[in-house]
Parts: structure tokens; sequence; C-alpha cells
């Protein structure tokens, strides 16, 4: 048996040496999230900071220690924080969801927004804020925690039908994306169909909501969104093992010893729920999913998208759009900005891959 030391060194790799054991890493899959969640301290910080009363970093840091007045209390604690930490939440759910979907899919185009799993949640959300009149005087439990949960169950249910209607002895990309454009087509028009058929205060907030906007999100939606990432975070992550080895084909993952249906049935479903409970929060913040991993991809060089790079990104983009239209825009909508900044991007991957289908 060779010595680990005189393992030849594989490129783009490094071997930590621990006694006689060793593993393979590579450095940019640390560094990136790593100035990746720097960045976004910066931008968190700036987004609590600047605002209709700004307000200096160092009486920010002092008033989340702490310190603060009652009027900076006010600001920071009841107003930008929760959105912050709302944006935060729900850019690293949609990344890690993107990264889940792209990887299994094996195609840049599968995100949540594509696949119809945004549109899905979108479903059960304005169901019930126009159905069950949500909107107006009501308040309560089916205020605060019905729209979320009518949004996961929706998008839950649509993965599962992704899917079903996707599977022909194993998945394919390209039909998974074909799929989940059908499912998208038909969740967008049951969604305007909804608001036709509602009340004019319900249908106007459910219209704010369907465009993606973190300023209506308060410290009663980020418990049970903070809750939900809690399990399912740490579930996909470790679920998320056998990554690797789909990639290989179906034939080549079973011999690896891995159960196939299961392994991906079981990630398809965890990046639905993370997909869903993201939309639930905020509303379909679009194209943060689509973006994200694939940048984190070629940040860190890898052969498929790293999740930990891909969540911090996705809170990172989330957060700096938010931030962009406080102080270019304050009224406009956060999924307004990500849409027309990820349009372009969506193009870009359409010309890429007919260019490299032609090749």
């Amino acid at each position: 048996m060779r010595p680990v030391r005189d393992i030849p060194p594989v490129p783009g790799r490094r071997v930590l040496l621990v006694g006689p054991a060793a593993w393979t890493f590579r450095p940019r899959t640390i560094v990136v999230p790593a100035i990746g969640a720097l960045l976004l301290v910066l931008v968190a910080a700036l987004n609590i900071a600047h605002g209709s009363s700004n307000i200096g970093l160092l009486d920010v840091l002092r008033t989340l220690l702490g310190g603060g007045d009652r009027r900076e209390n006010g600001i920071i604690f009841d107003l930008r924080l929760p959105r912050t930490l709302a944006g935060v939440l729900v850019g690293a759910a949609f990344g890690l969801a993107g990264a889940i979907f792209q990887t299994i899919a094996r195609n840049p185009l599968a995100s949540p927004d594509i696949l119809g799993i945004t549109w899905g949640a979108g479903v059960g959300a304005v169901a019930l804020i126009v159905l069950g009149g949500t909107g107006g005087q009501t308040s309560g439990l089916v205020a605060e925690l019905g729209v979320p949960l009518a949004g996961l169950t929706s998008g839950i249910v649509t993965g599962l039908l992704l899917y079903a209607l996707s599977w022909r002895r194993g998945i394919d990309g390209y039909r998974m994306v074909l799929v989940g454009i059908g499912l998208s087509a038909v969740g967008y028009n049951l969604v305007y169909w909804l608001l036709t058929v509602g009340d004019v205060d319900d249908a106007t907030r459910a219209t704010t909501w369907l465009v993606g906007n973190l300023a209506g999100v308060g410290w009663a939606a980020i418990g049970p969104t903070a809750l939900a990432l809690a399990v399912l975070v740490p579930a996909t992550l470790v679920c998320a093992h056998t990554l690797g080895g789909l990639q290989f084909g179906d034939d080549t993952a079973r011999g690896l010893g891995i159960r196939v249906s299961t392994a991906r049935g079981t990630l398809l479903l965890l990046a639905a729920a993370l997909a869903a409970v993201a939309t639930a929060a905020a509303g379909p913040i679009t194209f943060v999913a689509l973006a994200s991993p694939q940048i984190a991809l070629r940040l860190a060089r890898t052969a498929q998208p790293p999740l930990v790079g891909s969540m911090v990104l996705g809170a990172l983009l989330t957060v700096s759009a938010d931030l962009t239209v406080r102080l270019v825009a304050p009224d406009l909508p956060v999924g307004v900005l990500t849409a027309v900044l990820g349009a372009p991007y969506l193009i870009f991957l359409f010309v890429r891959g007919r260019r490299g289908a032609r090749a």
C-alpha cells in the first residue's frame, strides 16, 4: 500500500493529512462561501442602516448589542431587521433549492422559477388570500400562518407532480424542464384566474405578494420560516451526499450502492419544500434560485453547484437587491429588480446552451 504522502496531487485540490488518513478538498469551496458571508454581513448592515432615516453603522451595531435609544430600537428591530433577516433566509433557501434542482437535472435552467414550484406555491397562497378572505379586516393565525402554510403545501404538491410526470425509468433533465414549464404555465393561469374572482382588496394584497416583496415581512413570518429552514437545510445537506454519485447516471449510481429513486425523490422533495417556504414567506422572488448556483459554480470551479456557496450567494443576491431598491426606488418590490436582472441572464443561458449543442 502506498504511503499517503506519496499520493500525487489532484489539480485544483488540496490534501489534508490527519495521521494515516487523508482527505482532498477544493480550497475555493471554502474561500468562496467565507468571502460571500463577509460581504453578506456588510450588505446586511448597510441595509439596516440606510432608509428614509439613516443610521450609522456603529449605531446599528450598538443597537443590535442592546444599546441605542428608543427611536433607533424602533427603526431597527421593528422595521429593518426583520426585512433583512427575511432576505437572508429567503435567498439562502432559494439558492440551496436551485443548486439541488440543477444538479439532479444536470441542467442550468432547472430552478424553482422555471420548474413551476414557485407558481405552485403561489396557487395555494393566493387561493387562501382570495377565497379565504385573509385581507381587509381579517387577522390572527389565518393571516399570519395560513398563507405560508398554504404556499408550502401547494409547493410540495407541485414538486411531487413534477417528479411523477418527469419519471420515465429515470429522470432526464430536459424532460424535467419541459414538464416544469408546463406546470409553471398552469400555476400562472390559476393564480391570475383566482385574482379575477376575488374581492378587490384581497386581489390587491395577493398581487403585491406575487411580485416578491420583503417590505411586508415581519417577525410573525420570520419565526416559522426560520424554524422550517432549521429543519430543511440540515436534512438537505445530509441527504446531498448522494449527489456526486447521481451525476454518473443511474446504472453507475446503483453500482455505487445508491438507491437512485429514493435518493433523487427525497432531494427533489426537500428542494421543493425549500422553494415553497421561501415563496410563502416573501412571494416568488424570481431568478435568485436560477443565478446563484451558477455563479457559485463558476467562482468555486466545481463540477456541480456547491450547496453552501449557493446558499450564501443566494442570500447575498437577495439582500443586495433589496438594498438597491431601497436606495433607488423605495416603493419598488425586490422581485421586480431580480426579474429585470434575471431575464438577460436567462437569455444568456439559452444562447449558451444552443451554442454548446451545436458544438
